[in-house]
């Protein structure tokens, strides 16, 4: 189950409603199996969520190994899609004074995350028992 403080719920139910109302007229933005993992990694991470710490979670728990600057494209594609947003953090003395870039997601990722999380959960319920059974394989 995923929290919210009371602005991020006014905020998300502001974004549902505009998603809502104008679904009809544009295109919702779809994401891949990756921009979703990395969505909810930041999810996970919370205020972790930077660059190497992605990179370094994405290998232990998603076991997907990614360079660099495919996770920094895949970083700014979610900013131009309005699912995610950065801001720099304070200089640290381990990085020696350099600066961090923390990502977060919006509330339109938020959606977007609930979104695809109930499509996929309302195809699993579809699918008959029997038929995760090895016997039953083609």
């Amino acid at each position: 189950m995923i929290y919210f403080h009371f602005a991020e719920l006014i905020n998300l139910i502001f974004v549902y409603y505009l998603c809502k109302v104008k679904v009809y007229r544009m295109k919702r933005t779809s994401i891949g199996e990756f921009e979703e993992t990395v969505l909810l990694m930041v999810l996970i991470l919370q205020e972790d969520a930077y660059m190497i710490s992605l990179q370094r979670e994405l290998k232990d728990k998603a076991n997907r190994s990614i360079s660099m600057g495919a996770l920094h494209t895949t970083l700014s594609r979610l900013e131009k899609k309005s699912l995610l947003t950065s801001e720099m953090g304070e200089p640290t003395n381990e990085r020696g004074g350099r600066r961090k870039r923390i990502y977060q997601v919006t509330a339109a990722g938020k959606i977007e995350l609930s979104t695809i999380k109930e499509m996929r959960q309302s195809l699993w319920d579809r699918v008959p028992e029997f038929s995760l059974k090895m016997g039953n394989a083609y």
